[in-house]
């Protein structure tokens, strides 16, 4: 079994030399990116807040792990419609928040961590949002660096931007590089229980 290291450190270099993947789906048999994955999660805030089922990150062990890989085998995992409540934002207006279960938070974030590995060497250098290493403050760097004879920004906001892409069109894009339908099938299945317009790729 190939460690989690290796299986993105490859993934990457697809990436980077615009290779198709062809067998993405069975990474997800790998035990070593489940607990990659956890040590990613386990302490964001939420991760003790139930989704549309008691389970949370407490009680995660490799056994629980073992046995979403054999669903996985199987092409029995299925994710569960998230639980959507409302929190308040700082305008008085609230927005919509999912809260899946504590196994769909971990296989997303696996899923996350492979489209990560595959996608992030082929993103723009003047992208900062939801990336690894990045973010508002090396944006800021950039414009203090790059924009010094800029008198003007302009920013921009889409409304509802997760919740209202296509997901027929999400997928076709995947689709160009990913040749791999189990793999597509399960982002599919995600994409149907509510999970993107919570999912930050690169957060």
């Amino acid at each position: 079994m190939q460690s989690a290291a290796t299986v993105l450190g490859v993934l990457r270099e697809r990436g980077r030399c615009r290779l198709p993947c062809t067998e993405l789906y069975r990474q997800l048999f790998n035990p070593q990116l489940y607990l990659l994955a956890y040590g990613r999660i386990y302490a964001n805030h939420g991760a003790m807040t139930p989704g549309v089922t008691p389970e949370t990150v407490d009680g995660m062990s490799q056994r629980k792990i073992a046995r979403i890989i054999e669903a996985m085998r199987h092409e029995r995992y299925r994710f569960r419609p998230v639980r959507r409540v409302h929190i308040p934002k700082s305008n008085g207006k609230t927005r919509p928040l999912g809260l899946p279960t504590w196994s769909d938070k971990l296989v997303g974030e696996v899923v996350r961590l492979l489209l990560e590995a595959y996608y992030e060497p082929t993103f723009s250098d003047r992208s900062h949002g939801f990336r690894p290493r990045r973010g508002c403050h090396t944006a800021l760097r950039e414009v203090a660096h790059t924009w010094t004879g800029t008198a003007w920004f302009i920013e921009g906001d889409i409304a509802d931007c997760f919740g209202s892409l296509d997901h027929q069109v999400l997928l076709a894009i995947l689709g160009e590089k990913i040749r791999d339908q189990r793999f597509l099938r399960l982002v599919q299945n995600m994409l149907t229980a509510g999970y993107l317009e919570d999912w930050r790729w690169g957060a």
